[in-house]
C-alpha cells in the first residue's frame, strides 16, 4: 500500500504527466485529480508520462477536495508558506517516515499538492492534517508540481523500503582476503629486495612497515591483486632483457 497523491486543480497536462511518471519513479500509483482546468482524460498528460501511463488511467476525478479525501483516515498537505493556521509542520522526510507507519497500521493515508501557480489555498488547508513543508530557497520558495511530487515520492521510497546507501559495484570479481594480500607484498617485497630499494639496509624495516601499510589502507579485489602481481612479473622480464 502507497500513499494516495492528490493533485489539487492541476492547471496543465503536461505537469500531470510529470508527475505520474515522478510518482512511479518511487513506487507510488494511486493518483486523484481534482477539477483539472484542461480536462480530463488529457492527450498531453499521457504524452508526457512517458512510461508511466497506468498511474493516470487508474487515476480518479474529482469534484472537490472533501470528495477526493473522503475516504482518507490521514492527509498531508504541501505548502511553500506558513498558513495562520494550528497544524503540525512537517519535512518530507518527517512526514513520509509518519505515513509510512500510518499505512503499516492500515490506515489511508494523502499528500495534496495544489496548483502550480498559487498552491493551495487554506480551504484546502484546513482538510488536512498536517502540512508538508520542503526547505527550499525563501527567496524563491515556489516548486514545480511535478518536482514537488517527486521530492515527496523519493522520501516515501526512502520511508518505506529496503535502501542501500552505498554499495561497490564488483564487477565480477571479489575482495581479496587477508592471505593474497599477505602473498602481494611479498611478492613486492621480493622484487624490491632485488631491485636494491630497500636502501640502506638499516631502514629497511621500516620501509617494509610502510609498505604492508600501504596494503592494508587499499581495498584491493582479487583482479587488483592479480593485475599487480602481473605487472611486477612482466617488469622482471622487461629488466632481463636490458
Amino acid at each position: 500500500m502507497t500513499p494516495t497523491f492528490v493533485l489539487t486543480r492541476p492547471q496543465m497536462g503536461e505537469n500531470i504527466g510529470a508527475a505520474a511518471r515522478a510518482m512511479l519513479n518511487f513506487g507510488v500509483d494511486r493518483m486523484r485529480i481534482i477539477d483539472p482546468r484542461d480536462g480530463w482524460p488529457n492527450p498531453a498528460a499521457v504524452a508526457m508520462a512517458s512510461g508511466a501511463g497506468r498511474v493516470l488511467d487508474a487515476a480518479t476525478v474529482h469534484a472537490d477536495v472533501a470528495g477526493s479525501l473522503s475516504d482518507c483516515t490521514y492527509v498531508y498537505a504541501t505548502t511553500a508558506r506558513m498558513r495562520d493556521m494550528t497544524k503540525e509542520v512537517l519535512s518530507p522526510e518527517a512526514a513520509m517516515q509518519d505515513a509510512a507507519c500510518r499505512i503499516a497500521e492500515g490506515q489511508h493515508v494523502a499528500v495534496m499538492f495544489g496548483p502550480e501557480r498559487a498552491g493551495l489555498e487554506n480551504e484546502d488547508i484546513a482538510q488536512a492534517n498536517a502540512l508538508i513543508s520542503v526547505p527550499v530557497n525563501p527567496e524563491f520558495p515556489s516548486l514545480n508540481l511535478a518536482q514537488c511530487v517527486l521530492l515527496v515520492g523519493y522520501e516515501w521510497m526512502r520511508a518505506s523500503a529496503e535502501i542501500e546507501h552505498k554499495m561497490v559495484e564488483m564487477a565480477g570479481t571479489e575482495w581479496a582476503d587477508g592471505h593474497e594480500i599477505d602473498h602481494l607484498a611479498r611478492h613486492f617485497e621480493e622484487r624490491l629486495e632485488e631491485a636494491g630499494f630497500f636502501f640502506p639496509e638499516h631502514k629497511a624495516p621500516s620501509m617494509k612497515m610502510n609498505l604492508r601499510n600501504l596494503w592494508s589502507r587499499m581495498p584491493l579485489t582479487r583482479a587488483d591483486v592479480q593485475t599487480l602481481h602481473g605487472m611486477l612479473r612482466q617488469m622482471v622480464r622487461w629488466a632481463s632483457r636490458q
